[in-house]
């Protein structure tokens, strides 16, 4: 299943072009000029990056030319991201010589490592008294414990609808919208995530309530259930005005999460994408894959391919799995169409740390593993191979070696990565690519210098490669 942050292309090419959609009448309203203003002029920024999802874009000129109307700064527009569009492009901003970004649409929330960031979700129209009569069907018992939650677009309408329904339900509770890390340590009882926050007082904790999801269906909403997986979802879908009990079955999507747990314990090279380069953070969580699989007795390769998608990561052969490290609501990639499976950050963890156990808290936010994270486990210390307790993969059921080490075999001492080939002490690198390119039948176009006749140029065909100019007179 492609997403806007992983697609072939294939949309692109098969797209019918229309014209653009005309700017939208209330551009003050909806873009919270007046506050994007303030924002540049309270900072000083003389140089502006206007960050639009595909589907505002067509406002993207009329707000640039208001914005620099407004503040006299230099106003760029970034339209392509460089990676999902629910992350601050802070590459992108830097070509430009940028001071701050204006983050427009959608947004994870993810807090970002180096630019300013102001947030402009847009408001997106929400009928208050259709929602509140829905979540009145779906919660008959007045005292019924739920957790409201939204999609950040309808943020501005929550205090409207909790006015509504606070005084019929006294243990209603409405999450906030939060950016960046709060300064002050979260309360009892208190959950900060994917920019939420809302304090929970039920006996049982967070267990003991429902949550209702104001918003369309997607990955926030996925993120969310997989999430907090013991309670009981309901969402409303603004667009259609429809609420609905949500049928996905998080047991059923845990095990197939937990069936990649198992591939990433098999495999022996490992490919880590980078899928952000603006989240804070990144780095660090790199660095510790790249730790805790040497520990583990793997190969690792870090890759940077832009938006993933299986004809790119087809290019890598060697590799068993990768492991994205993207934001938290780019993480859960549906992997069923590529050739390797696709992991995220805490399910290598769960596959590689054998003091990480599975307590059926899922993590998507890559941040929570880091050292001084709420979610931080330790490795413990190596162990001999000749006293590790022996595994079987549930997959192939093969024996496989499951315990840490502190120099693993499979990775050589630098001053023992070159050997010698051949009599005339050729150097090659030891390498899985390389091994895995020596055992291959086909290795790629030889160049057999020397033995190609010369020939003059000629035209080639000329085209897409969905539909050459030529294909039609040819079959003809």
């Amino acid at each position: 299943m492609a997403t806007a942050f992983s697609s072939d292309g294939e949309a692109a090419l098969r797209r019918e072009l229309r014209p653009a959609a005309a700017p939208r009448g209330d551009l003050d309203g909806f873009y919270e000029v007046g506050r994007a203003a303030a924002f540049v002029r309270g900072g000083g920024f003389r140089k502006v990056a206007l960050q639009f999802p595909d589907e505002l874009l067509a406002d993207a000129a009329a707000v640039a030319a208001r914005m620099e109307a407004e503040t006299g700064a230099e106003v760029y527009v970034l339209g392509d991201t460089t990676y999902g569009s629910c992350c601050v492009d802070e590459v992108a901003a830097e070509h430009a010589c940028a001071e701050a970004v204006l983050h427009y649409g959608p947004a994870c929330l993810s807090p970002c490592r180096k630019l300013p960031v102001l947030h402009v979700f847009g408001k997106q129209p929400l009928d208050i008294g259709r929602c509140a009569e829905a979540f009145r069907e779906l919660y008959p018992d007045r005292q019924s414990r739920v957790v409201v939650l939204s999609d950040v677009v309808y943020a501005h309408a929550m205090g409207e609808l909790e006015q509504q329904l606070c005084p019929e339900y006294p243990h209603i509770i409405f999450s906030r919208v939060v950016y960046g890390d709060p300064p002050d340590p979260a309360l009892p009882g208190e959950e900060r995530q994917f920019g939420r926050q809302f304090l929970v007082e039920a006996p049982e904790g967070l267990q003991d309530c429902a949550m209702f999801y104001v918003g369309t269906e997607g990955l926030t909403l996925t993120n969310f259930m997989l999430t907090w997986n013991r309670c009981s979802f309901s969402s409303f879908d603004p667009t259609t005005n429809c609420g609905r009990r949500e049928t996905l079955n998080v047991n059923r999507a845990l095990m197939r999460r937990l069936y990649l747990v198992e591939r990433a314990r098999d495999a022996q090279v490992v490919g880590i994408l980078v899928g952000t380069l603006g989240v804070a953070g990144y780095l660090d969580v790199l660095q510790h894959l790249r730790e805790l699989l040497r520990r583990a007795g793997k190969r690792s390769y870090t890759l940077a391919v832009g938006k993933p998608n299986p004809a790119k990561l087809a290019n890598f052969l060697e590799v068993d799995v990768f492991v994205l490290v993207a934001c938290a609501q780019n993480s859960l990639l549906d992997s069923s169409d590529f050739y390797r499976p696709v992991v995220t950050p805490y399910e290598l963890e769960l596959a590689c740390n054998p003091a990480r156990e599975w307590t059926g808290n899922y993590l998507t936010d890559f941040r929570d593993l880091l050292p001084g994270a709420c979610a931080h486990v330790e490795l413990p210390p190596a162990i001999p191979a000749a006293e590790a307790v022996p595994d079987v993969s549930l997959i192939t059921g093969e024996m496989r070696a499951t315990h840490l080490c502190d120099s693993p075999a499979s990775q050589l001492p630098p001053s023992t990565t070159l050997a010698c080939r051949d009599q005339t002490s050729a150097l090659s690198e030891i390498s899985p690519a390389a091994s895995f390119l020596e055992s291959r039948s086909w290795r790629g176009l030889e160049q057999q210098l020397g033995q190609t006749p010369v020939s003059k140029a000629v035209q080639g065909r000329r085209g897409i490669a969905i539909a050459y100019e030529d294909e039609g007179r040819e079959q003809s």
